[in-house]
């Protein structure tokens, strides 16, 4: 989190808001004190890393095989 006070904030607005974009939050100090808060649109406090296990993990073969009677006998009676 990035404390600013108020006329940083007027100043550097623009850049503000670029690290806001890249979810950073920016607190805005009138006389030391906090004031406002910016955030994020739309941000709910989690993260989300998406595919951060990507490739750690494979699919066993016996799973692949598990149903594949069954599953290809539905579309094939789908028809």
């Amino acid at each position: 989190m990035h404390q600013v006070n108020i006329h940083e904030a007027k100043t550097h607005l623009s850049r503000l808001v670029d690290m806001v974009a890249q979810g950073q939050t920016v607190v805005i100090a009138k006389a030391g004190k906090p004031v406002a808060k910016l955030e994020p649109y739309g941000f709910t406090g989690v993260r989300q890393r998406l595919g951060f296990l990507q490739g750690r993990f494979g699919t066993p073969a016996l799973v692949k095989e598990v149903g594949k009677e069954e599953i290809e006998a539905m579309f094939r009676d789908a028809k």
